[in-house]
């Protein structure tokens, strides 16, 4: 379904969408498909309702996102079942987004109440300067298949609560989780306009939505292929632009650290999600002196995860999200031990009973180098390959990349190090010790092509809003 204007619409131009669990190959629904024509009546709506909905008080704004807020946490086994059926992650990864999908409404609910202007010294007596905070406009969306909720909220909430409208294309393979999120704004009465949903063909959903001139900014995550698309056709009408793209995060493990916790902070880094987020590592860097024990380690817990449908129990890893994704994974697999990686673990795709999708046995390459295929491309699946470097220049030097900067992470427990390495790291998010840093209270993104903009806490709403300088003459 489509929601436009405050009405479900279940047709669209284009005809319909199935939806498919990517874990059994089975269709699970048919959703409307839309184009250009939708996409340009849900801009007018939305330009139309900004003239109401930026005029109503932070307060009015805050109690809409926290009756959504409220909606979806009453449902949030339900939203996660959806989650896992349309893209594969486990269950429990599922249940955790939703959470997180949540506290980006509840924590932008707040936020509202909190956006400040500022009263600056003049340099006349008779002169009063002020900066005040005045929302976009029309903000359009377009988010990913591999956190279908969380990434939804994450941008329309910061955007309602400064006094935005949005018109927002989820991934055409995970329409449902958006339909979910919308189904919490038509229920709470959300006025018409705010908020619409637009499921359709990228080149005219996101075409007519950079070409637009209703449309005052974009923001976006995805590939940085694409962005960079965006970026260049948004140029045209100097668009306000956030981009969340591509990352290769690096995991530096120092000698010095526990290694253990290492172990265990590279695993849940690397292998959720099936390895299909933009901040899990993508190299693992070892000091060399350790790199085989570490390997050792990691390879043993690593045998241990179980691979199948997500909605199934003790699932740990779902399937890739299709046969594309496979492949590359295969393909980066079979380019490293064709150069001299060897595979400690996994190397294989799996057939899994009773499922047809595409899964890929979590791997462990020992050996990696940087000629190889996964130095320098982000893989996107289950595959770590362990790196080593002899001391912590080396380690900079290598984890630095010329093109991403996204996350990174370090372990030691020489809190010198830890600094150093902080500020040594070209990345928008570092987690010392910490392999999980996302939470909504912090700004998430990154810097080189790995983005623009920040996402998230006090940062997030920022993106939404320009600064007006008023200077007023008092004779």
């Amino acid at each position: 379904m489509l929601y436009i204007n405050g009405e479900w619409i279940k047709t669209g131009s284009k005809g319909t969408l199935p939806v498919t669990n990517p874990a059994t190959g089975e269709k699970i629904e048919t959703v409307a498909y839309a184009g250009q024509e939708e996409t340009r009546k849900a801009i007018t709506a939305a330009e139309q309702a900004f003239e109401y909905w930026k005029k109503r008080t932070a307060k009015e704004r805050s109690a809409y996102l926290y009756q959504a807020a409220h909606y979806l946490r009453q449902r949030v086994d339900e939203l996660a079942e959806t989650i896992t059926r349309e893209m594969g992650k486990p269950v429990r990864e599922a249940k955790g987004e939703t959470l997180l999908a949540i506290d980006y409404l509840e924590w932008y609910a707040e936020e509202a109440k909190r956006i400040y202007g500022d009263t600056i010294p003049a340099s006349h007596a008779d002169k009063r300067i002020l900066v005040i905070k005045e929302p976009v406009g029309v903000t359009a969306a377009v988010t990913p298949w591999n956190f279908p909720i969380a990434m939804i909220t994450r941008k329309i909430a910061p955007a309602m609560a400064a006094g935005c409208t949005v018109v927002l294309k989820p991934a055409s393979a995970t329409p449902l989780s958006a339909i979910n999120v919308f189904k919490a704004f038509d229920e709470v009465g959300l006025p018409p306009g705010v908020a619409n949903l637009i499921i359709g063909t990228a080149s005219e959903v996101v075409g007519e939505m950079t070409a637009n001139p209703k449309v005052r900014k974009i923001t976006f995550t995805g590939s940085t292929e694409v962005g960079k698309q965006l970026l260049r056709q948004s140029a045209d009408t100097v668009k306000k632009v956030s981009m969340e793209l591509g990352g290769h995060a690096p995991f530096i493990v120092f000698n010095d650290a526990d290694l253990d916790q290492a172990v265990e902070g590279a695993i849940a880094s690397k292998f959720r999600n099936a390895g299909q987020t933009c901040i899990c590592t993508n190299r693992i860097y070892v000091q060399e002196d350790i790199a085989d024990v570490f390997g050792h380690k990691m390879a043993e817990k690593v045998k241990a995860l179980k691979v199948g449908n997500g909605l199934e129990d003790q699932v740990d890893i779902g399937p890739l999200i299709d046969r594309f994704a496979l492949e590359k994974v295969e393909d980066h697999v079979r380019d490293a031990v064709q150069k001299g990686a060897r595979i400690l673990c996994g190397g294989e795709t799996l057939v899994i009973a009773d499922a047809k999708g595409y899964f890929y046995a979590p791997t462990v390459l020992q050996g990696a180098t940087e000629e190889m295929k996964i130095a320098s491309e982000e893989t996107f699946g289950p595959v770590a390959p362990i790196f080593t470097f002899k001391d912590e220049q080396e380690a900079i030097q290598k984890a630095n990349h010329d093109t991403y900067g996204l996350a990174a992470y370090c372990y030691t427990q020489n809190m010198k190090r830890a600094f150093q390495m902080m500020e040594a790291l070209e990345y928008g998010i570092v987690g010392i010790n910490d392999p999980i840093p996302t939470t909504a209270q912090a700004p998430f993104g990154g810097v080189k092509e790995s983005g623009i903009g920040r996402e998230g806490g006090k940062y997030g709403i920022q993106e939404y809003l320009e600064d007006k300088f008023v200077s007023i003459k008092l004779d």
